[in-house]
């Protein structure tokens, strides 16, 4: 199992978990979101390949509409 927080809270996953597979539990399937892990932009292409390690620090913003 890894440790790691996901926009402030402490999240514990198996090692195998992809950044796409975390994003689905969290719900965020399908939506227009950006991803930084350890203060760097993941690109939605990149999501099911990014590999989660103990430690990484996850900020996940939803972009919202309006005008």
């Amino acid at each position: 199992m890894i440790e790691l927080t996901v926009n402030g809270a402490a999240h514990t996953l198996p090692e195998t978990t992809s950044l796409a597979e975390l994003l689905g539990q969290l719900g965020f399937s399908g939506k227009r979101i950006a991803v930084e892990r350890n203060g760097l932009i993941v690109p939605r292409g990149r999501h099911a390949d990014e590999r989660l390690a103990h430690g990484d620090q996850i900020e996940i913003v939803v972009a919202v509409g309006g005008g």
